[in-house]
């Protein structure tokens, strides 16, 4: 599926948080905006937002990554078209045009069908 960006998104985080299946990952608080998503440091020390859906909370402090993850976000601009990839939470994994990859919040897409979707 394919989304137009309503208004212009920059990444909040220059480093984010990022790890691989298996490994540890230091907890924190839960997100009030976006309750799905706990805070979480990896062992690089690079903080960032994850999905709960992502780890097996080991206890209140830590949790294992179920699977590889970036929170790395994407810059766009208003009106620039992207490639819907996955969905968190009120976040898209997506692709922009020249293969760049990264989270937008879905409140600031605007979806779209591809050509021959019916």
């Amino acid at each position: 599926m394919i989304a137009t960006l309503l208004r212009d998104y920059r990444t909040q985080y220059a480093d984010p948080v990022r790890f691989a299946r298996g490994e540890i990952v230091t907890l924190g608080a839960r997100d009030t905006e976006w309750p799905q998503f706990v805070w979480a440091t990896d062992v690089g020390g690079r903080s960032g937002w994850v999905h709960e859906r992502w780890l097996d909370t080991a206890d209140a402090a830590s949790a294992t990554a179920v699977r590889d993850y970036t929170a790395r976000e994407l810059d766009a601009a208003a009106g620039e078209r992207v490639r819907l990839i996955e969905e968190a939470g009120g976040w898209y994994w997506v692709e922009n045009e020249c293969g760049a990859q990264g989270w937008l919040p879905a409140r600031d897409l605007s979806m779209e069908r591809e050509r021959g979707d019916a």
